[in-house]
C-alpha cells in the first residue's frame, strides 16, 4: 500500500491511505540506511511496516517536512512585534529550498500602521511575494488564506505566538488547536505545536502546522552563494568588478553603488547570513564535511553498503590467503 505521513510521535508512524490512518513502524533496514522519514513523505507499507520511501518532490530540512506546494510565513504585527530580520530567515530559507512562499501578517486586530504596511508591501511585494493581512480573533482575511490554500499542502512556519494555530481554527473552528499566550516578561510566543503535523482542514485544503522557532542559521551554505537569496542583491552581481565579489567593501561593486534601492533590513540580513556562511566555510576548509553514504544502488534498488573499514578487513583478509598461498607454493 502506498500512503503519506501525516504525523510521527516517537518512532510511530500515522500514515494515510485514501481515508484511513495505519500506525506504523519502519523496517530495519532503513533504520541502518540512516534514512529519515518526515511528515509529507510518501512511502510503501504493508502490515503496518514501512518498506520504502517514494521520492520527494520537496523538502526543507528545518521544520523538516517534504512534499510541500508553498510555504505559508506567519508574522504578528504586534505581540510579537514584529522582527524584519527574522522574517528574512523564513524567506529566505524558502528561496534557498526553491518553494513559493506566502507572507501572513496577524494580529491586525492588535493596529496596523499605514506606514508599516506600505513598508512591508514595498520590500516584499516588490520582490514578488504574495502578502496578506490576518486576524484570526476577528476572522479578517480568512477568505483570502483559504483561497491561497485551497487545493495544496501548504506549511505554516513563524515564530512561537504568531498565531499559526490560530488561524488553522479561524478556517474551522471544530479542529481545535491549542493555542498559547504570549508571554508579557519575554515578549514572545510559548510552544503549543509540539511537532510537525498535516492537519486536514476541509475537504480542499491541508496544511503542516509546524512548531515555533526562531534559530533558523544560514551555516550550511558556501559565502559566494548566500547572495542568491536575496534577488535585489543578486540582480546586480553579474556587473560588479570581480566575480567573487560579497558587496561588503570591495571596490567596484554595484551593490554597494545601489544602495538606496535595496532595503536596510534586508542588507543588514545578507551580512548576518554572510557571517554564518564564513563559519560554515572554516568547517568545511579544516574540519571537512564529507561522509560515507550508507546505501548505494544496486539492480535499481538501494542495498546497504559495507562500511570502509570492513571493506578494507576484508581486502587485508584476502591478501593474507593470497600471500599464504604464494608461500606454500613457494615452498613446494
Amino acid at each position: 500500500m502506498k500512503g503519506q505521513v501525516y504525523k510521527i510521535y516517537s518512532d510511530l508512524y500515522y500514515v494515510k491511505s485514501e481515508d484511513n490512518i495505519y500506525v506504523c513502524k519502519i523496517r530495519e533496514i532503513i533504520k541502518k540506511q540512516k534514512k529519515s522519514i518526515v511528515a509529507g513523505d510518501y512511502v510503501e507499507f504493508e502490515q503496518d511496516v514501512i518498506n520504502n520511501i517514494l521520492p520527494r518532490e520537496s523538502f526543507i530540512r528545518r521544520p523538516a517536512v517534504a512534499n510541500v506546494d508553498q510555504i505559508v510565513v506567519v508574522s504578528a504585527l504586534k505581540q510579537p512585534e514584529l522582527d524584519f530580520h527574522q522574517l528574512n530567515r523564513y524567506v529566505s530559507l524558502a528561496k534557498y529550498y526553491d518553494i513559493p512562499v506566502i507572507l501572513c501578517f496577524n494580529k491586525e486586530d492588535l493596529g496596523l500602521e499605514s506606514s508599516l504596511q506600505e513598508k512591508i508591501e514595498k520590500i516584499y511585494g516588490s520582490l514578488g511575494y504574495k502578502v496578506i493581512f490576518t486576524s484570526a480573533s476577528e476572522k479578517y482575511g480568512i477568505e483570502n488564506l483559504c483561497s491561497l490554500l485551497d487545493g495544496k499542502l501548504s506549511a505554516l512556519c513563524g515564530n512561537s505566538g504568531v498565531g499559526k494555530s490560530s488561524l488553522i481554527n479561524a478556517i474551522n473552528p471544530n479542529i481545535r488547536l491549542k493555542t498559547g499566550e504570549v508571554s508579557e516578561k519575554l515578549r514572545r510566543g510559548t510552544h503549543t505545536t509540539r511537532h510537525c503535523e498535516i492537519i486536514d482542514i476541509n475537504s480542499s485544503v491541508r496544511v503542516i502546522d509546524t512548531p515555533g522557532f526562531s534559530n533558523v542559521k544560514f551555516d550550511f551554505i558556501l559565502p559566494r552563494d548566500v547572495d542568491k537569496l536575496f534577488d535585489e542583491i543578486h540582480v546586480f552581481k553579474s556587473k560588479c568588478k570581480y566575480a567573487d565579489c560579497l558587496h561588503i567593501n570591495e571596490s567596484g561593486c554595484e551593490v554597494l553603488k545601489n544602495m538606496e534601492l535595496i532595503d536596510q533590513t534586508r542588507y543588514e540580513s545578507y551580512t548576518e547570513f554572510l557571517k554564518e556562511a564564513y563559519e560554515y566555510k572554516e568547517k568545511v576548509k579544516y574540519n571537512g564535511v564529507k561522509t560515507e553514504s550508507h546505501h548505494k544502488l544496486h539492480n535499481n534498488k538501494s542495498v546497504v553498503k559495507i562500511s570502509e573499514k570492513k571493506r578494507q578487513a576484508s581486502r587485508n583478509t584476502k591478501k593474507q590467503i593470497l600471500y599464504k598461498e604464494i608461500e606454500e607454493n613457494d615452498n613446494e
